[in-house]
């Protein structure tokens, strides 16, 4: 493994050489939009919760969202307009860099657009489309203030029309009245997709999405439930007429596609924590190794090296996950669907390390990092947003969970996937079939990632952690009571997690040449979170003997390696006034 001069983005020397000459132009685009703002103006807006719409207008001019939203099927020909994960999680890192709610403008168009793109319904489409291409944005309500984000209840109902009525007579299907809440871009989205139920249909066959435009009369704005850039809007329809050509899907269909947008969606949570993080660790490192204190550099200081060594190694391992998930993604189909695993784990693990990581700057940052003229201060307010939007962590884990047994103890053969940058068009995220199965879902053998690099010390000390999971679920499983105590599946949720972590985090050292002393470091942090979740179990009421005695025997020691520390550190001490935002 061969080391790299810069692992992070950086601004002022970004030239992705791997994506289309359009796609490079945009990206481009979008970080000189943000750098002539200046930070002092971002950060003011900020503060002052001034709406986005003059990043919409360069949205608009640019045809951005137009460009990466449009699956190439409605593209009119375009080569450059399709739905590619891989510059799309480029863009969602750049807008997280610059500010949460650049990204959310962005990330609720792509939750609105969902239903719209696995629909049949061509004119809605069509007009989806032509709507992009003005530069408008989307808006998707789920939510609602009584019921969360909760698919199984919704009460905004749709009434149908009679028949032989004025409304029969003009097209209206339904009247729909009702209220959403939490809605992102529900103040200005040009089609919000809703998920409501027909009065006339009980149970899952009267689900329904359909389109509104919040520029309708009978489409009543509230206002905004945040104080924020962000228009997280509360609204309610009011015997909103609905036809044929807004109807999206109707009955179980509509449930699945409810949790198959989410599948796209959460995805990009991880890109924009990276991009959060990043921007404070570049702010973090100059301030703090060029502050005297003591008369000594701050960084002088052994426990802020170990801070700041640690939130680099987190940080290394989030971008690492999260870009191999993109390789998952993009190939995913009906016959490989790991990415439903990979998915929830880029929503609750990699947004949770971003927590992490800021904690860790922060201790070091103490009162600096509260100034209102540092980016870190704004990113330190939204970074816990992110494992707590799309689902919390909870609800995420507890999906992760379903896919253990056979993630651990039955793999199937599948046909390598290496990285592939290429321009391309993920079809299947419009068609990912019905939201059922996830427990039959297999994966390839997950240990050839490991003993490949097990000749890193703390990989080998963190493999035989890994294999102790394996050995717990087949000598010590949860009983039938215990699978019932979500508090005590959750802590063997985390357990797994870390063993899925490691396995992605190896797969894209190994295909990117990562330096093996960030690769040994990062597994210094595996051990030790492995040990916190084993130590957890500990102390659960229902943990048996058994598991008691799997739990002290699963813990490790990281192998220390002063040497290996003082490299990495180097690392982390050359981003010094490597990056700073134009004033």
């Amino acid at each position: 493994m061969t080391s790299s001069p810069s692992l992070l983005f950086n601004p002022a020397t970004y030239d992705p050489q791997h994506f289309d000459a359009e796609t490079r132009r945009l990206l481009r685009a979008t970080i000189e939009w943000f750098e002539s703002k200046g930070k002092a103006q971002l950060l003011a807006e900020d503060r002052a919760a001034v709406w986005v719409q003059e990043f919409l207008d360069f949205v608009a001019k640019e045809k951005l969202f137009a460009t990466f939203l449009t699956p190439a099927a409605y593209a009119d020909g375009d080569p450059n307009k399709r739905w590619d994960a891989a510059r799309n999680a480029a863009l969602s890192e750049i807008f997280g860099f610059y500010g949460l709610a650049y990204w959310y403008a962005e990330q609720v168009t792509i939750l609105g657009l969902g239903p719209i793109w696995q629909s049949d319904n061509e004119i809605a489409k069509r007009k989806a489309a032509a709507d992009l291409d003005e530069g408008q944005v989307m808006a998707f309500a789920l939510s609602e203030r009584e019921h969360g984000a909760d698919i199984y209840n919704t009460d905004l109902i749709l009434t149908p029309s009679e028949p032989g009525s004025a409304d029969a007579e003009a097209g209206i299907l339904f009247r729909a009245s009702g209220e959403k809440y939490y809605i992102g871009n529900g103040n200005v989205a040009s089609m919000v997709s809703v998920f409501s139920r027909r009065a006339d249909v009980e149970g899952a066959e009267g689900y329904v999405w359909f389109a509104a435009d919040s520029r309708h009369e009978n489409y009543h704005l509230i206002d905004s439930v945040i104080h924020g850039q962000m228009y997280v809007s509360h609204f309610r329809l009011e015997n909103y007429p609905v036809t044929a050509a807004d109807v999206l899907h109707e009955g179980p269909e509509a449930f699945s596609a409810a949790l198959n947008t989410v599948n796209v969606g959460k995805f990009n949570l991880c890109h924009g924590g990276i991009g959060m993080v990043e921007h404070s660790f570049f702010e973090a490192i100059t301030h703090a190794n060029n502050r005297i204190l003591y008369g000594n550099p701050v960084t002088d200081f052994a426990h802020v090296r170990g801070n700041f060594v640690e939130a680099y190694a987190r940080l290394i391992a989030m971008k690492l996950f999260s870009d191999r998930a993109v390789d998952y993604f993009r190939s995913a189909s009906l016959e490989d669907r790991r990415y439903l695993l990979f998915n929830p784990m880029t929503k609750s693990k990699v947004t949770s390390e971003g927590e992490v990581a800021m904690t860790l700057l922060l201790d070091v940052l103490a009162a600096k990092g509260f100034e209102k003229a540092t980016y870190f201060a704004q990113a330190s307010r939204y970074i816990n947003h992110l494992p707590r939007l799309e689902g919390t962590v909870h609800v995420n884990v507890g999906q992760i969970l379903k896919f253990m047994p056979n993630y651990l103890l039955n793999p199937k053969e599948y046909p390598a996937i290496g990285t592939d940058l290429a321009p391309g068009d993920q079809e299947f995220f419009w068609q990912q079939g019905p939201a059922r199965g996830a427990g039959k879902v297999q994966f390839a053998d997950w240990t050839p990632a490991y003993e490949q690099a097990a000749q890193v010390p703390n990989v080998a000390r963190f493999y035989e952690q890994a294999q102790a999971l394996r050995t717990l679920l087949l000598t010590a499983a949860p009983d039938a009571a215990q699978q019932k105590d979500l508090d005590f599946m959750l802590t063997i949720g985390h357990l797994f997690s870390t063993v899925v972590y490691g396995q992605l985090i190896l797969e894209q050292a190994e295909l990117t040449g990562l330096d093996r002393d960030v690769v040994d470091q990062i597994f210094d942090f595996q051990i030790r979170d492995f040990n916190t979740h084993a130590t957890a179990l500990l102390g659960k009421p229902s943990v048996t003997e058994d598991q008691r005695a799997w739990a002290v025997g699963a813990l490790r020691s990281p192998v220390a390696d002063a040497e290996r520390f003082d490299r990495v550190w180097q690392q982390v001490k050359s981003y010094d006034g490597a990056y700073a935002m134009r004033p």
